[in-house]
């Protein structure tokens, strides 16, 4: 069992940056894919990006916008959100799996999500 916490998140100005981290307890993360997704209200949960052994992928909306990085000593997981929209606002969640993959359902473990609010 591996148990997610995320945290970093809050309000924020358009154009302003801000960093999300996601602490892991049960078991080292340096065996798993680590995502972060987001759900805004209303909305269907989104891939953000990901971080594996063969690489990192990041959804269309924020690329060139945000990074992925990994401290595997410290079992943390880091996402670096730069240059912030309103439509970047929604509950970020935390997600470790055994695949490298954007969907949903390749994930085992989540976070509670921590809520990024972008104001204008």
């Amino acid at each position: 069992q591996v148990q997610l916490v995320e945290s970093g998140g809050g309000l924020v100005q358009a154009g302003h940056s801000l960093r999300l981290s996601c602490t892991a307890s049960g078991r080292t993360i340096s065996g798993y894919s680590m995502a972060w997704f987001r759900q805004a209200p209303g909305k269907e949960r989104e891939f953000v990006a990901s971080d594996t052994r063969s690489g990192s992928d990041f959804g269309d909306s924020v690329k060139g916008r945000f990074t992925i990085s990994r401290d595997n000593a410290k079992n943390t997981v880091f996402l670096q959100m730069n240059s912030l929209k309103p439509e970047d606002t929604a509950v970020y969640y935390c997600a470790a799996g055994s695949r490298r993959a954007t969907m949903t359902r390749f994930y085992d473990y989540w976070g509670q999500g921590t809520q990024v609010t972008v104001s204008s």
